[in-house]
């Protein structure tokens, strides 16, 4: 039982075990390589799909990375490949919404069997909504850790300026070359590390949600994430760093917590109330063509936040949840030590669009939290005046 909690990364994929939560989980991936060097492997990946046309796509910064090599690595094992590179956008950055997904459609081939795209957080939410829609399968291959979503089975899709949390398919394939994870941008792996940073409010959020809303929670799935936020945690010095092995750990721990959420069905065990109010900055920012920080930072800064308001409403939440919770200035000073930002106004956010996102944010998701309880008990006006004063003045 719960034998996930006791394998290595790379034994869990295909892995079926019996819980303790009662059901039987399972982690169906085909094919899963994540280390140094292993970039070459996309063709063990694609082997069973030779016979199909595969849809390699990338954006311009990932096409230099490793887009052309992947290309390459493919034409020559006789793979046939249709490649596409998003145009770059001097406004916006390449996002998950209408638009891209559109460009995706339209642009590949009637015959298309397989996609298979190159980066990271959007190219990877519009390939496994792309995969659902056709019913071709998808593959990744990951250049930056600086998300947890690669193997999970939703996509944060933006749709009419709305942030949508949609059920889509996991990849058949992951293939993650640590010799590329750990050269991407210092910002990307600084937000790597906040949105492992943000678990720590996402686990006490969902036990809130099982005892005050009856929401399915699952132990395993909690402590596998629960046990390498901690060991991240240990090493924040070594991020900062850029020390090799924090980064790997740090790699290892997005991926693990995808398969957290792969594994249970949820996005829970990775996502709370922070990345409720990280995604509503995100659609404000989206619809005021302001600056688009990275998810992980946004999530981060959003954790000392969260955290303060279960500190705030403590009388109120059930003490099992209330001892899981983390410490708002311990929390703050992790984020620190890594260089990310600790106050709203370092991205863009002004305390009208805070205060409104601490009163209107538990709307994004159908799901309780700590900031649902806030507003069925009266006091969201209250806290969200206070916290703003704190971070405003």
């Amino acid at each position: 039982m719960n034998e996930i909690l006791h394998v290595s990364i790379d034994q869990m994929a295909g892995l079926t075990f019996d819980c303790s939560c009662g059901r039987t989980h399972s982690f169906p991936m085909e094919f899963f390589s994540f280390g140094k060097d292993v970039l070459p492997r996309i063709k063990e990946a694609a082997a069973p799909y030779k016979d199909r046309q595969i849809f390699l796509y990338a954006d311009v910064n990932t096409d230099r990375v490793a887009g052309q090599q992947v290309k390459k690595i493919l034409e020559e094992a006789g793979f046939d490949i249709q490649y596409y590179v998003f145009p770059a956008d001097e406004d916006h950055d390449l996002f998950p919404d209408e638009t891209s997904l559109g460009r995706i459609l339209i642009n590949m081939r009637r015959d298309t069997g397989l996609f298979i795209g190159v980066g990271s957080g959007v190219i990877n939410d519009l390939g496994k909504y792309a995969s659902m829609v056709t019913g071709k399968p998808h593959m990744i291959v990951a250049t930056a850790p600086s998300m947890d979503g690669y193997v999970s089975n939703s996509s944060s899709i933006t749709c009419e300026n709305k942030k949508l949390s949609i059920p889509t398919v996991m990849p058949v394939a992951v293939v993650g070359d640590t010799t590329i994870l750990k050269e991407a941008p210092m910002d990307m792996i600084r937000s790597g590390y906040g949105d492992v940073l943000g678990k720590i409010t996402a686990i006490p959020d969902w036990k809130l949600a099982q005892i005050k809303a009856n929401e399915y929670y699952c132990e395993t799935s909690a402590e596998l994430v629960s046990r390498g936020v901690r060991e991240l945690l240990s090493l924040t010095d070594g991020i900062a760093a850029r020390d090799d092995h924090a980064v790997d750990v740090l790699i290892q721990n997005l991926v693990i917590c995808g398969v957290a959420m792969s594994i249970v069905g949820l996005s829970r065990p990775a996502s709370g109330a922070e990345h409720m109010l990280s995604h509503y900055w995100e659609m404000e920012f989206h619809k005021k063509n302001m600056p688009a920080y990275f998810h992980g930072t946004k999530v981060g800064l959003a954790t000392p936040i969260v955290a303060e308001i279960f500190e705030k409403m403590a009388d109120l939440v059930p003490e099992e949840a209330m001892k899981m919770a983390p410490s708002s200035k311990e929390c703050r000073a992790y984020l620190q030590r890594v260089g990310l930002p600790v106050n709203p106004r370092e991205i863009g956010v002004d305390r009208e669009l805070f205060v409104r996102s601490l009163k209107e944010a538990y709307t994004v998701r159908n799901r309780y939290s700590i900031l649902k309880l806030a507003v069925e008990t009266g006091r969201i006006d209250a806290i969200a005046e206070e916290l703003a004063e704190e971070y405003y003045g």
